[in-house]
């Protein structure tokens, strides 16, 4: 609900070592029979299992990603796109340090690859920074969505001015549960309420209202003085959830709700009261049973007397764990919804709003790995997800013809966690299809 998804299609999950910073450097061939291009031609084998995962991987890395994560990891890669045929196109700067073209049956990916110092020489880090698929299409991608388990949907479209341009979608008027996309809403507000004078992003104010996953401000003491705009940073970056709160209970709830209303949502009844983080995370748990079943079966103003008369114990200090493991809880009646195009609605009414500020907070974290980045001159990202339900939405601008897109997805299933890896794939495949 409130995490937002990894947000680049990796094959390890593990940070590439300062020694990769030199696979950016001016490229040169590969040296021969270097220790890089030794465990690069090495690679196939390893991701095929017939090179052992100790003998080709440094201690560091076995630590940080165990094999049999490793594996799974492996696995999903393959099912995606086909087993790893062969490496290509080998660059190093130092023989340790480099990139290469990884051939799957499905197309090719861009893999940077480091290897250590040690006399074996093994690889302390890998990771696939961008895939191109061999003869992709829309229909191919939609069908693949369209299969997942639970319900999806998604939209590609051009927008110019407040007209939305379909290019693809499915289910494009049906409302998901979009975990912390809801978060765009109010930063569309906070840019509204600095537009009209009323706040400037300068603002100082205390970190009124803590709350889970805040990987921004985690462990910062309540109260501690942040300006509006390292709030905006935070909430949408990195989806700190404290920041979130902090600015819901600044700006208001019902001024949040007016202006999801003005920025076109198809159906603002099922975000009002437009809930914070700590209230969505406390009524999904097992110490407010009684409260949850009056707020899912009360209407709006119902909903938001409960709300009123709860407000001192619906606080982070009477959250119930539960909320965070096992499986899926409530994701159809409390959560954050929007159809595939209400997001786009959104995405136009923030460009709307004219502001440079607002644009660069939702550019700090594109979503998608650097290489799908390539062929647009500004881009900008939300994504949410918990168990069963992830999100990933995107406004960008083409960089062969200054056009703008959206491309939004969503997947729900209330039965099982949803795969982050599989939704990152396809939207990064819908991606490079929009930018041609």
């Amino acid at each position: 609900m409130i995490r937002a998804p990894v947000l680049a299609a990796i094959l390890l999950a593990l940070p590439l070592t300062a020694a990769s910073a030199a696979a950016q450097a001016p490229e040169i061939q590969a040296t021969a029979d270097s220790a890089f291009e030794r465990r690069a031609a090495q690679l196939v084998d390893v991701l095929n299992g017939s090179v052992a995962f100790a003998d080709y991987f440094d201690p560091s890395f076995q630590a940080a990603l165990p094999e049999a994560q490793f594996k799974a990891m492996t696995a999903s890669l393959i099912a995606q796109y086909g087993k790893p045929i062969a490496v290509e196109k080998l660059v190093s700067t130092d023989g340790r340090s480099g990139s290469l073209s990884l051939r799957f049956e499905k197309g090719v990916g861009a893999v940077l690859l480091d290897v250590g110092a040690d006399p074996d020489a093994r690889v302390i880090g890998v990771r696939l920074t961008g895939f191109d698929m061999a003869n992709d299409s829309f229909d191919t991608v939609a069908a693949e969505i369209v299969a997942l388990p639970g319900s999806t949907g998604f939209l590609v479209a051009e927008v110019t001015g407040d007209t939305i341009r379909p290019l693809a979608s499915a289910n494009p008027d049906q409302q998901f549960a979009v975990g912390s996309t809801f978060k765009l809403y109010i930063l569309s507000e906070l840019a509204a309420q600095v537009a009209a004078k009323k706040r400037r992003w300068s603002d100082v104010v205390p970190l009124s209202h803590l709350s889970f996953s805040s990987i921004g401000t985690a462990n910062w003491p309540k109260d501690t003085p942040v300006t509006l705009q390292s709030l905006a940073n935070w909430m949408i970056s990195v989806s700190d959830n404290s920041a979130t709160d902090t600015l819901i209970h600044l700006l208001g709830r019902e001024v949040i709700e007016a202006r999801m209303r003005a920025a076109g949502h198809s159906d603002p009844s099922r975000n009002i009261p437009f809930l914070t983080t700590v209230e969505a995370f406390a009524l999904k748990g097992n110490n407010f049973e009684s409260e949850r079943a009056a707020f899912t079966a009360g209407d709006d103003k119902a909903q938001r007397q409960l709300l009123d008369a709860n407000r001192d114990r619906l606080i982070l200090a009477n959250v119930d764990g539960v909320s965070f493991a096992g499986v899926p809880r409530f994701i159809d009646s409390l959560e954050w919804f929007a159809s595939p195009n209400d997001v786009a609605r959104l995405m136009i009414d923030l460009r709307n709003r004219q502001s440079p500020t607002a644009m660069s907070v939702m550019a700090i974290n594109p979503g998608v790995n650097p290489g799908a980045t390539k062929d647009w001159s500004w881009l900008g990202y939300k994504g949410g997800s918990e168990l069963g339900v992830i999100s990933m939405s995107l406004l960008g601008q083409r960089k062969s013809d200054g056009k703008w897109f959206v491309v939004t997805a969503s997947w729900n299933n209330p039965d099982a966690p949803v795969s982050t890896e599989t939704m990152v794939s396809l939207v990064t495949r819908l991606l490079a299809l929009a930018a041609k």
